[in-house]
């Protein structure tokens, strides 16, 4: 099926090959897929910088199917592909394509390589899995080479297009490396309630979840956080002052992305300083994430995609909580999700935790936009499905998101490659076990340099 509709491909910025680009950056042209849509010239980076090989190398650019792509293949081309899946680029309505993190290690390794824009922006998944995968036959038209080994590969956003992929695609690649990425698909944006609600049950101030947001909510919803980050000690564009209140909701959220571990402190601090994405700027980050801002929808399934109605928020590692861990819970509001994550690509799809390849992911364990955590629920779920064998996951003692060397990130492609090639599993971190994860020297293994803003002890 993908060869015959790639037979109907219509190329708006023809295929160019070569050391560089022969012609001027085009203006963006109209998608042919998605009305409304512009897709920017392939042949060059945003910025208007031209798009061209690595030395020893050649790259094809081109559009297809309302999705623009390049790939570069290097002279003494090892026959293996790597298939890079970007990260969340807001929702504006101009797609385009941008290089691998480590295209210049793929390229020294005699790998090729392949992006795509995808068809759309906003939280949309399942766009990106589709026009991921039919790179791998789109690189077999314009190479006229069919790769032997294909990678997949994404960053945040893209990790969760890497993880759906190689499940519903399971016989087209060989590994996997999703890196920061969101592997529990709709649990990230529980962790965005979670933060929310119980920041305003410790402040005590009342607020809602509307299916269907009003016009003006965004500014009740701004009027509302500015009630409660005084009760908590938090200011935007300074580091926290925290009160009783804002501690134990610091300690809510350590327990929601990860469970304790070193750096929390200076990461919590880091992120609620940091100011959140626009319109919502001029609020502390996690609480321009309230799901209630868009319904739950991400803007892209077709109800709430939330729930915390079996939740329990703790502030402790105690046996039981204790009388004020239940006062929280009676008092956070509860909310109902309306559209799980289902079997198919629709909305936010679902990560079972079924790797058919193997997997090696890294995560920054002070990223507190997609948490540490994301790597928990992926391996819990594949334990569930007894295929912890075929999953590593390495932390990185890092606060910020995706903050990743090129050490640690070639690392990490490097043991992958090896593990495929000779069916050695490379190491990892033991993120199931409490007390490991809890340990002073979480992280040390994987990291390759300091980061000024993790504060813990030394490795």
């Amino acid at each position: 099926m993908i060869t015959a509709l790639l037979a109907a491909v219509v190329l708006a910025v023809p295929p160019v090959a070569g050391a560089a680009p022969a012609t001027v950056c085009a203006a963006p042209v109209p998608s042919t897929t998605q009305p409304g849509y512009l897709v920017a010239d392939p042949r060059c980076d945003p910025d208007g910088t031209p798009f061209g090989a690595l030395p020893g190398a050649t790259v094809h650019t081109g559009i297809h199917e309302g999705a623009a792509y390049r790939i570069e293949v290097p002279e003494h081309w090892n026959g293996e592909l790597v298939d890079y899946a970007h990260g969340y680029r807001g929702t504006g309505t101009v797609v385009y394509v941008d290089n691998p993190a480590l295209r210049a290690h793929y390229i020294a390794r005699g790998f090729a390589w392949a992006a795509s824009s995808y068809a759309t922006n906003g939280y949309d998944v399942g766009q990106g899995v589709r026009d991921s995968y039919a790179l791998i036959d789109v690189f077999r038209q314009v190479t006229g080479r069919r790769a032997r080994h294909v990678y997949q590969t994404g960053a945040s956003m893209g990790g969760h297009v890497t993880a759906v992929a190689i499940e519903k695609h399971p016989s087209a690649y060989a590994g996997a490396m999703p890196y920061c990425g969101v592997l529990g698909d709709t649990r990230l944006f529980d962790y965005f309630l979670d933060a929310n609600v119980t920041a305003a049950a410790l402040a005590g101030v009342p607020i809602e979840f509307p299916l269907a947001p009003p016009a003006g909510y965004q500014d009740r919803w701004r009027a509302q956080v500015n009630r409660m980050l005084p009760a908590l000690g938090v200011t935007t564009g300074r580091p926290p002052a925290l009160t009783a209140a804002g501690r134990t909701w610091s300690a809510v959220v350590e327990r929601r992305t990860g469970g304790d571990r070193p750096g929390f402190d200076g990461s919590f601090a880091y992120w609620n300083t940091a100011p959140s994405l626009a319109p919502l700027d001029d609020l502390p980050f996690l609480f321009g994430l309230y799901p209630g801002l868009t319904g739950g929808t991400s803007n892209i399934a077709d109800g709430n995609v939330t729930d915390n109605r079996l939740t329990v928020y703790r502030s402790t590692d105690r046996l039981w909580p204790a009388p004020a861990e239940w006062r929280l819970n009676a008092e956070v509001l509860r909310v109902r999700r309306t559209d799980a994550a289902g079997p198919g690509l629709q909305g936010v799809p679902r990560v079972n935790g079924r790797p058919p390849v193997p997997v090696l992911s890294m995560h920054d364990i002070g990223d507190l936009f997609v948490p540490f955590s994301m790597e928990q629920v992926y391996a819990q779920r594949a334990a569930a499905n007894g295929r912890s064998r075929l999953f590593v996951s390495r932390a990185v003692r890092g606060v910020g998101h995706c903050d990743f060397t090129q050490a640690e990130l070639r690392q990490g492609f490097d043991d992958l490659v090896s593990w495929v090639r000779t069916g050695h599993r490379p190491g990892g971190d033991a993120i199931l076990d409490r007390r490991a994860v809890a340990a002073p020297r979480f992280g040390c293994r994987y990291t390759t340099a300091s980061r000024p803003e993790f504060v813990a002890p030394a490795c």
